[in-house]
């Protein structure tokens, strides 16, 4: 029984765990944080796009 409750490979399994979510959780913020940003970015490119067209063929 003390062998039993003295086994810590199950403790490392569960840290393990825990920092693999933290490292998703971190990762899924920063790619939807850039995703954001880069549509962001081609929105503006698009209407800058646009009204240089409209202002070109009057």
């Amino acid at each position: 029984m003390q062998k039993f409750f003295a086994d810590q490979s199950g403790a490392s399994l569960v840290e393990y765990g825990l920092l693999v979510a933290l490292i998703a959780v971190a990762a899924i913020v920063a790619i939807t944080n850039v995703g954001e940003a880069i549509s962001s970015l081609f929105n503006d490119v698009a209407t800058r796009l646009s009204t240089e067209a409209a202002n070109v063929n009057p």
